[in-house]
């Protein structure tokens, strides 16, 4: 047997308060009015009396009838059991001694049949209720399954992220300073600093859902760096940061780096120019991120990871900034454009 949640005795305590109000509500007026405690108490057990069939009917149907029987199918079975139901809960119905009635009879049977159907009519009202109720709390659990598989998949995005800083990056990068170091000693050692940076930074800092936008941008810089020791003279590159520095501006670990790494891998010729420019500018409520670069295709043959990482950034900031966002991607003149504005709001 499931073990009930929170969740589940959250909604069953809210049903038992609504239908207490519904019984007592009434008594309440009553006593408010008369003033008399027997007028109030003859409500209540009055009204207990009229609702104690319903009452059988709606919980019944919530816990047992509706889960079992009409959330798998079986419709057939489920109005059946409804119909017994409510012939068993509802039999003094047909026990009343017409005798009783005023001798118009036949306004006495109109009456009966009339108040009947409308009380019947109550039951399915009910059951249609109970229907309605059970389909939103499912929907409403799904959706919360759904952010919930999201967040797995944004974390698992992250890693994925942080493997960008891979094996093959570093390679090239401890070569490339190599080099450097027989040619230059001083910028070797600036290079070999910002590479500890970087991976100080992926390795502690992007375990967290937020971190300072100061953090980011010194290691979006650091990478930008790191990759321009592997390009030539042809490579023009630009970088903007404009007001990075507020401790309480906050953003998502790594959002922008797939971005910039797409322009490095899809942006640059070493035998035509090539252009890189990154900004990203901070204003009231929001900030502004743009990075442009030539356009070199890939051919068919090397495509590897094209489109993956503008839709893993697309996907987090769907998570993260739903409707608060706005992203602009434009190719024109053989510049490709990436545009994302956030509102942080």
């Amino acid at each position: 047997m499931k073990k009930p949640t929170r969740n589940d005795i959250l909604i069953l305590t809210i049903q038992v308060v609504a239908w207490t109000l519904v019984l007592l509500l009434p008594a309440l007026a009553v006593l408010l009015v008369t003033q008399k405690w027997e007028n109030t108490t003859a409500t209540f057990w009055m009204l207990f009396f009229m609702l104690r069939a319903p009452l059988a009917v709606y919980f019944v149907n919530f816990y047992l009838l509706e889960p079992l029987l009409w959330n798998k199918k079986h419709r057939w079975q489920f109005m059946l059991c409804n119909v017994l139901l409510i012939l068993l809960t509802n039999y003094w119905l047909f026990l009343i001694d017409f005798s009783m009635f005023p001798l118009n009879t036949d306004m006495a049977y109109i009456g009966y049949f009339m108040g009947m159907f409308i009380y019947l009519l109550f039951h399915v009202a009910l059951i249609a209720m109970t229907i309605g109720l059970r389909h939103y709390i499912r929907s409403r659990r799904l959706k919360e399954e759904l952010k919930e598989q999201q967040q797995k998949h944004t974390e698992a995005e992250l890693a994925w992220l942080k493997n960008q800083i891979n094996p093959h990056f570093l390679f090239n990068t401890l070569n490339n300073i190599s080099s450097l170091i027989q040619i230059d000693a001083d910028a070797a050692q600036d290079s070999i600093a910002k590479l500890s940076d970087l991976l100080r930074y992926a390795m502690y800092e992007t375990n967290k859902p937020l971190v300072p936008l100061s953090g980011e941008v010194e290691f979006m810089q650091n990478y930008i760096d790191l990759m321009r020791l592997r390009h030539n003279d042809k490579l023009e590159l630009t970088t903007e940061w404009v007001n990075p520095q507020p401790s309480t501006f906050h953003l998502p670990p790594l959002l922008f780096i797939s971005l910039i790494e797409n322009a490095f891998k899809h942006g640059v010729s070493s035998s035509r120019p090539s252009r890189i420019d990154v900004s990203l500018k901070t204003m009231e409520g929001g900030l502004l991120f743009v990075c442009s670069n030539t356009n070199y295709p890939k051919d068919d043959q090397n495509r590897s990871g094209s489109g993956i990482g503008l839709e893993n950034t697309r996907r987090r900031l769907d998570l993260m900034y739903p409707g608060r966002y706005t992203w602009e991607q434009t190719l024109e003149d053989n510049i490709y454009t990436i545009k994302i504005t956030i509102n942080t709001q």
